[in-house]
């Protein structure tokens, strides 16, 4: 059986060689965690269009006796 790297850092500063290493092997056994960019920070796709949209759907939908919204 072939030793494994281990995936925490060592103990001491480490070079930008080991680093990598590193985070390949966690991209191996992990996957990608986190990405480099989410939905949020995209965006431009109708986000705030579907946001306003159900938001109008939820004031519509509030019982009589919350009274008027807005």
């Amino acid at each position: 059986m072939r030793e494994r790297e281990p995936l925490t850092p060592p103990d001491g500063p480490e070079t930008a060689a080991e680093r990598a290493r590193r985070r390949r092997r966690l991209a191996e056994v992990f996957g990608e965690v986190l990405p480099e960019q989410t939905g949020d920070d995209r965006g431009g796709r109708g986000d705030d269009e579907r946001a306003d949209a159900a938001d109008e759907r939820l004031r519509r939908d509030v019982p009589p006796h919350h009274g008027p919204v807005g």
